[in-house]
């Protein structure tokens, strides 16, 4: 690693020859002297350099172990804590030196502590941390005494004790190894609806020490999933304020969901949640007398800064944390200052549960894995959670977190071995797998989870089938590919009938009109072609007898209408009525007013939606017709159809397109892709859907057997689940991988004392956004550019964002939530407000919730809608 890093990396600014040259030699000189001449910094130097030759012994076991990797983050993070501590501190008056360098200023510019001063002065208070350190492991609060883990779960949720009487019985038998500790490492595969929430609660209470207490992270990818697991965890679990934290790096967002938590005063069943704790929280008064306290914690829990004191306060002590994964992962993806400190302070004490871990891709998993290693060095527990995740994600995080464990064991002196532990609803294994080397540990964890999935394939394939697809044909495309408007228009007319078909075999009666009802998904790859067709969908001609209600679904759309939009879907596709029962949905105001005025006997509602919908929400249809991305999109949006009903069906309710519109458009280049696995270096042979799935098995089940299991012989280039479990095992489990750009890099390599393998892999990458706001000024919305003041700034001229024209009264008619941005901030408002203050309050509350994400590149045409949202001109 040393040897590849030369000054050619950017550490000269080597544009113009004689003016380099010049500079070059003013770099040796030293006019203001140098630390050498310092006696108070020379005397430090001297005393503790006599101690690291006196410590040399055990200095050289930890490099010959690897477990110096541990000494030297633990000095890092003392020596940085150090330095933002004393950095905030005045110059010591009582200092004496001859020199006169400087080493910071004041926050007037003045010349504030001398270097040697505050060299020797940071060491010390590094010194002090490093002692302290242990207590963050050891003095931590957990949460006691919570009655609703203690209890036998309901009928239905048996597995969930059943899996804590395993674990519980290993540790037992285990407990000869509990003097020291030992790893542990677990999955849980239960599938949706079977109570894994509360199940993972009830297991991390199992790992406990003592059995009986709870103290861990709950990170999650999505701040809708994040919200959803704290309302479960106070209101179904019982946890009180004072135990749990919900953190997702937005306010708004947050006040949103409390907002509509409030309105809904219906007491939600046991999947959806109990009825205690109902305060915001973070806002209440904490009380850490047991905590650990020192001065030095004044660098990350600032006293002139009350608010966020009380975040990072939460963040660092409260027993429970469920926050989006952003939050804790910069322990390992900060790269310059010292924004991994908290979460490496809070690893230090808490066991790390990753829920949906499969909902990411490539890049982000390598960065998931340098965090999970990063638990496992510092003696944590992990649990990784889905019901889909694919065999080499689960390897390749076990070797990621045995690796971390064995520096852990050297360092620490802890047992060497690791507990693996597979749950799902039909069982729970636990295995020990002992000290070999990280190659046979891993071969011995591929095979146990081999042998978990195939009981587990067993149980599903025994399963009433909820879901069945075929794939709708589009040959005949293929000879339009040079006119590509005729191409997409013709290529939605197939989706428009596909969905009618559908509808006509999965519709509900609506008793108090006899309308056919039914609710259906379209799902699209990206937002121009998921706008594009809900445009043409509300444009086209239909049938007389049908009554098409029409609603785009993406990211980009103002928050406030964005969360308008997704309580009304949480409503209405909440379908948990017994067969034969009406659905709720049909008592909707919103629904029950497209009913009583549609003239059509059939009414189809049809969402149109991007990968948003795929993940955190839980929605049920009827119905669904999906432009495929990757084998992953398939399975994940086939969970929205009868998500929450048990009875099987007879007839095929998904229909998948034969290609998708980037197939269809650019021959010869990867399509699978963007969201998918498809890349020039993994290519597939055809982009034809026949030939890439298995369209027999569709027919008969729609399932994630493909992406748990995996075939013994992999053909990435013929098969789209194959490609899937390729992807993964290039970034996960390529074991003999060299250079910075791997996992295997991070763990067995030297790179982690550089910042290369983050740069080349880094965290939730993606195209630069702007974020925008949609301001009430003067009567109406514009939108304006937060500068660094806080100043909104207008900036619809330099975006190039144009309002759309007013929708026809005929296709108004067809919408299905019509939405009003001026109406809905208008909702915001306390009764009672002079008109004048009305408008200022009105400005006030869109600077909070008019937020949007537009990407920022150079000559794009934008068009702004209530109804769509922000997307291209179309042409």
């Amino acid at each position: 690693m040393l040897k590849s890093i030369t000054v050619a990396w950017g550490y000269q600014n080597k544009f113009d020859e004689a003016a380099y040259n010049k500079r070059l030699t003013a770099c040796f000189e030293f006019p203001e002297g140098l630390l050498s001449q310092s006696t108070p910094w020379l005397k430090q130097l001297k005393k503790w350099s006599t101690k690291l030759l006196q410590t040399q012994p055990q200095i050289q076991q930890l490099l010959d172990n690897g477990a110096y990797r541990l000494l030297l983050h633990h000095a890092r993070l003392s020596l940085m804590l150090g330095d933002h501590y004393y950095s905030s501190c005045d110059a010591d008056k009582s200092w004496k030196s001859e020199i006169s360098l400087f080493a910071n200023t004041d926050k007037q510019h003045n010349l504030k502590q001398k270097l040697d001063e505050h060299l020797v002065h940071v060491s010390d208070h590094a010194l002090h941390i490093s002692q302290t350190l242990s207590r963050f492991t050891t003095d931590m609060a957990a949460a006691y005494d919570i009655k609703n883990l203690k209890q036998k779960s309901p009928k239905g949720y048996e597995w969930q004790d059943k899996a804590v009487e395993k674990i519980t019985g290993f540790k037992n038998e285990q407990q000869a190894f509990n003097d020291k500790g030992y790893g542990w490492f677990v999955v849980n595969m239960a599938s949706t609806g079977c109570g894994k929430t509360v199940a993972n609660a009830k297991i991390m209470r199992a790992l406990s020490s003592d059995g009986e207490s709870l103290r861990f992270i709950l990170a999650l990818g999505l701040r809708t999933l994040t919200l959803q697991t704290g309302d479960e965890y106070r209101d179904r679990i019982g946890l009180k304020s004072d135990e749990l934290a919900v953190l997702i790096g937005s306010s708004a967002v947050k006040e949103l969901h409390e907002k509509a938590r409030q309105q809904h005063e219906e007491l939600p069943t046991y999947e959806e949640s109990g009825s205690e704790s109902m305060e915001t929280l973070l806002e209440e008064d904490l009380d850490y007398a047991e905590a650990p306290t020192a001065e030095f914690l004044d660098a990350v829990i600032p006293k002139h800064n009350p608010k966020l004191a009380e975040k990072n306060k939460a963040f660092l002590y409260k027993p429970v944390l469920a926050c989006t994964i952003d939050h804790i992962i910069a322990a390992t993806e900060t790269i310059r200052g010292g924004k991994y400190i908290l979460p490496c302070l809070r690893l230090l004490s808490s066991d790390l549960v990753i829920d949906e871990v499969d909902d990411f891709d490539g890049k982000d998993l390598i960065a998931i894995g340098r965090l999970i290693h990063l638990a496992g060095m510092l003696g944590r527990k992990v649990m990784i959670s889905s019901a889909t995740i694919p065999p080499a994600l689960a390897e390749g995080f076990f070797n990621a977190y045995q690796a971390g464990w064995t520096l852990h064991s050297h360092f620490k002196e802890a047992h060497p071995h690791i507990a693996c532990a597979w749950v799902d609803e039909f069982g729970t294994e636990v295995h020990s797998l002992e000290k070999n080397d990280a190659i046979t540990r891993c071969q011995s964890y591929r095979e146990l989870h081999r042998q978990f999935i195939g009981q587990r394939v067993a149980n599903l394939q025994k399963q009433s089938v909820k879901r069945k697809a075929y794939i709708v044909r589009c040959d005949d495309l293929l000879a339009e590919k040079t006119d590509q408007a005729s191409l997409q228009l013709h290529y939605f007319e197939k989706i428009k009938q596909t969905a009618i078909e559908l509808h006509q075999q999965h519709y509900t009666v609506d008793e108090k009109t006899g309308k056919q009802v039914s609710f259906g998904v379209i799902r699209m790859a990206n937002i121009p072609p998921c706008i594009q067709l809900s445009h043409f969908l509300l444009q086209a001609d239909w049938d007389e007898a049908i009554a098409p209600k029409i609603m785009a679904y993406h990211s980009r759309q103002v928050l406030l209408l964005r969360h308008q939009q997704e309580q009304h879907l949480d409503a209405v596709l909440k379908r948990k009525e017994q067969p034969g029962v009406m659905p709720a949905a049909f008592n909707n105001p919103v629904i029950r007013e497209h009913l009583a005025t549609a003239a059509a006997q059939h009414v189809l509602f049809i969402l149109i939606a991007t990968p948003v919908e795929e993940v955190g929400r839980d929605h049920d249809f009827d119905w669904a017709v999906i432009e495929p991305s990757s084998y992953r999109s398939i399975i994940q949006l086939a969970g929205r159809v009868r998500r929450h009903r048990q009875t099987g069906v007879e007839r095929h309710n998904i229909a998948i397109m034969q290609y998708n519109l980037r197939a269809l458009r650019h021959e010869g280049k990867p399509a699978y892709c963007r969201p998918g696995y498809e890349v020039n270096s993994l290519r597939l042979v055809s982009h034809d859907l026949r030939q890439l799935v298995d369209e027999a098995a569709l027919n008969a089940a729609i399932n994630a057997i493909p992406r748990i299991q995996q075939p013994e012989n992999l053909r990435p280039k013929q098969q789209l689940a194959d490609l899937e479990h390729q992807a993964m095992h290039i970034s996960l489990t390529q074991y003999q991988g060299k250079g910075p750009q791997g996992l295997q890099a991070w763990l067995s390599e030297c790179w982690w004392l550089t910042a290369v393998p983050q740069q080349l892999n880094r965290f939730r990458e993606s195209n630069p956004d702007i974020t925008l706001y949609l301001v009430w000024q003067d009567g109406k919305a514009v939108f304006c550019e937060k500068n660094e003041r806080g100043a909104f700034i207008p900036r619809e001229q330099i975006n190039n964002i144009q309002l759309a024209e007013p929708i026809a009264e005929a296709l108004r008619r067809k919408l299905w939530l019509e939405r009003s941005y001026e109406a809905g901030l208008r909702q915001l408002l306390d009764n009672g407000n002079e008109e004048i203050q009305e408008e200022k309050m009105m400005e006030i509350k869109s600077r909070r919730f008019g937020e949007i994400t537009v990407p920022d590149r150079e000559s794009q045409s934008l068009v702004y809608s209530d109804q769509f949202g922000l997307f291209n001109r179309i042409a």
